[in-house]
C-alpha cells in the first residue's frame, strides 16, 4: 500500500432535528461532487434558537478526500 495525499474542505451541514442528521447531510451533498472521501472532523457545532427553541443545529466539518493518481481508475 502507498502513500496517500489528501486534500480537506471546510463544510457546513444544518438541520433541524439533530447534530447528527446535519452531519448526514453535510456528508452526502460533499459526496456527490466530490470523490474519494475519506474522513471527517467536526470543528464546531452551533445552533439558532427560536421562541425559547433549538430552531436548528448547525455542523461545521472538515472533509478529508484522497486526491486520485494518473493510474488509478
Amino acid at each position: 500500500m502507498g502513500d496517500h495525499v489528501y486534500k480537506v474542505v471546510e463544510i457546513v451541514g444544518s438541520s433541524t432535528s439533530s447534530t447528527d442528521d446535519a452531519i448526514r447531510s453535510a456528508i452526502s451533498r460533499a459526496a456527490e461532487t466530490l470523490d474519494h472521501l475519506d474522513w471527517f472532523e467536526v470543528t464546531e457545532t452551533r445552533g439558532h434558537i427560536a421562541d425559547g427553541q433549538v430552531a436548528h443545529f448547525q455542523v461545521t466539518l472538515k472533509v478529508g478526500f484522497k486526491l486520485g493518481t494518473a493510474d488509478e481508475s
